[in-house]
């Protein structure tokens, strides 16, 4: 199963957040854009950190915020930042973080193939700090495709 789609209005690059919790947001207003999600999925999405702490944390310099599938979950959706300057989430190995993705998915089943899929891309210890460098969506977008794609060989 592939990465759930990732158009432009998913993106952000550039962004500046002055904690975490800014840094979550983000990525939830970026899913909410594409229309994978409502608003109010932001604020799950902060209730799971501060409920189960910074595991979202995933890589050094990578965070992947979700929540459970809800009433707020139109469709599965991928979203990502970029932060112009790393926040720290309380990671013990993994901080400070300059890529944020959202994710959001309708099914329990979904969210595991996603994980999945996702760790398949980032199996390459060189996709995290692409992203990081990324100046624009496209080049955001590219470079999650070619990894999946190389992953998927």
């Amino acid at each position: 199963m592939p990465l759930p789609p990732l158009p432009a209005s998913a993106v952000t690059v550039g962004a500046h957040a002055a904690d975490w919790r800014e840094a979550v947001e983000l990525a939830g207003e970026a899913l909410a854009r594409s229309g994978a999600t409502e608003q109010g999925y932001s604020a799950r999405m902060v209730q799971v950190i501060e409920e189960f702490g910074a595991y979202i944390v995933i890589a050094p310099g990578l965070a992947l915020a979700h929540a459970r599938p809800g009433p707020d979950v139109n469709h599965d959706g991928l979203s990502v930042v970029i932060l112009d300057e790393p926040v720290v989430f309380g990671h013990p190995h993994n901080d400070p973080v300059s890529v944020v993705l959202g994710l959001a998915v309708t099914t329990p089943e979904a969210h595991v193939t996603s994980v999945a899929e996702l760790a398949n891309v980032f199996n390459d210890p060189q996709s995290i700090p692409a992203l990081a460098a990324a100046t624009d969506v496209e080049e955001v977008q590219r470079i999650l495709t070619l990894t999946e794609e190389e992953a998927a060989r």
